[in-house]
């Protein structure tokens, strides 16, 4: 059953991420997002811990240590990488790069580490994605091409990229909620110096212990258990281009409920990411039926 949801289960993950940006935009004024990212994986992975632990599902024996550690750098490294990626070159050319990078970075990975290379499903999906992904957000604000941003927002990328094939191997070992709460426990303890940095006490305001609660539980802790899910089910490189719904669910979102308006070219860039997910779910269906083999 879960192999039959497993590209939706990934697909709701994107969702769910989706909603930060929405989330990000109600919190108080003087919440800082590099400090936004560090309490998101805190608020994530640390309650998440707490109930592994009281159910005693926390096995140390033949812990993978090495990629726990290796997946929990990668997550805590694309926090900061990114939002100073989006601070320095814009929202529009941040987030293209950073998540728009990330599935053609995740396809060189299993290239290079498994010898596998992705089928053309998978290269027209990531190219129809990627491209929608870039005219969602060409026109909603000026460009601004620094070049230590856009090298931020590759290494973004990149981190995404990385944790995905490194929690793939590990969700086949483990549970995926111990995994998850182990290596976003990590991470925010690895981020934790950068609460001493920022201001934090519009936590305690009302909206924004809302905002911090709904990006840690919600947006990280909840998505992250069902992308690790999907991840059992399937190859990296197909789960990071689901993970592509995130930027479209921000941008409908900032129409239906920030007011935002899109362009033609967005909704054209909407079109275009919907086929593109739909040809990798439809694939995925047809290789589990055994009409064809499984996209790698």
């Amino acid at each position: 059953m879960q192999e039959k949801l497993a590209p939706f289960l990934v697909l709701l993950a994107a969702i769910l991420w989706g909603t930060t940006g929405t989330a990000q935009a109600l919190a108080p004024e003087a919440a800082h997002p590099v400090v936004i990212g560090a309490v998101r994986l805190a608020l994530g992975g640390i309650p998440l811990f707490m109930i592994v632990l009281l159910l005693g599902k926390l096995n140390l024996r033949h812990w993978p240590i090495k990629e726990t550690f290796l997946a929990a750098l990668c997550m805590a490294c694309y926090q900061p990488l990114f939002f100073s990626a989006v601070t320095m070159t814009g929202v529009a050319i941040g987030t293209v790069i950073a998540i728009g990078s990330a599935p053609i970075l995740s396809g060189m990975i299993e290239w290079f580490f498994l010898k596998k290379s992705p089928g053309r499903v998978w290269w027209y999906s990531t190219v129809l994605s990627v491209i929608g992904c870039l005219m969602i957000f060409v026109n909603k604000e000026s460009m601004n091409v620094d070049p230590y941003g856009i090298v931020m927002a590759l290494g973004a990328g990149l981190s995404f990229a990385s944790y995905t094939f490194v929690s793939g191997k590990l969700v086949g070992r483990h549970s995926p909620i111990v995994i998850v709460a182990v290596v976003f426990s990590i991470s925010a303890i690895i981020l934790s110096p950068l609460l001493f940095l920022y201001d934090i006490s519009w936590i305690t305001e009302g909206n924004g212990f809302a905002v911090s609660l709904h990006l840690g539980i919600v947006a990280t802790g909840f998505a992250y258990f069902l992308f690790a899910i999907g991840l059992i089910h399937l190859p990296s490189s197909t789960a990071v281009t689901l993970s592509l719904g995130e930027p479209l669910t921000a941008a409908l979102l900032g129409v239906f409920l920030i007011g935002e308006h899109l362009a033609l070219t967005s909704w054209i860039g909407i079109g275009l990411l919907l086929i593109g997910i739909g040809m990798l779910i439809l694939k995925s269906e047809e290789s589990k039926k055994g009409a064809r083999p499984p996209v790698r």
